[in-house]
């Protein structure tokens, strides 16, 4: 059983540039400081391409954890896609969707996780995980709108 969480964003900003700035490894490691997220193996700084394996250390619920992702599904400035390699979740798959539409950049954040651990896993997800798991996602977003140009915010 898999939770998907579905958050839609809208960049007044083109595709192009809203797409290479979700790529960019430095601004997912800026939108991610308070956690104490690093690259321990992998792409350090730039961009992610297809095929990038990349191994994150960060603290979350006081925990440290690790999670290697791969990037995969690249067709910039439209979507791309990463998946656990290897990390805590049973299950996990984050599409990035991008279309343009009246000079605005829609973007579509498609989740799915699985929490470990069967039953507990599920009470997990239900009780804090899946909230949790958005908000990462929503402030991922606040800090692209952020890196924006101020007339583009």
């Amino acid at each position: 059983m898999t939770q998907l969480i579905v958050l839609d964003t809208v960049f007044d900003a083109p595709i192009a540039e809203v797409c290479a700035l979700s790529l960019s490894v430095n601004l997912h490691l800026d939108s991610m400081t308070h956690h104490r997220e690093r690259v321990v193996a992998g792409r350090t700084s730039g961009q992610f391409v297809e095929g990038d394996v990349v191994t994150w250390s960060a603290r979350h619920f006081d925990l440290p954890l690790r999670l290697t992702i791969r990037i995969f599904d690249v067709d910039a400035p439209h979507r791309f896609a990463d998946e656990q390699v290897r990390g805590p979740f049973a299950a996990y798959h984050h599409e990035h969707l991008f279309t343009e539409i009246d000079g605005r950049t829609h973007m579509q954040d498609r989740l799915t996780f699985a929490a470990p651990f069967g039953p507990l896993g599920r009470l997990a997800e239900k009780l804090f995980l899946r909230r949790y798991m958005q908000t990462l996602l929503e402030e991922r977003n606040a800090a692209l709108i952020s890196s924006l140009r101020p007339e583009q915010r």
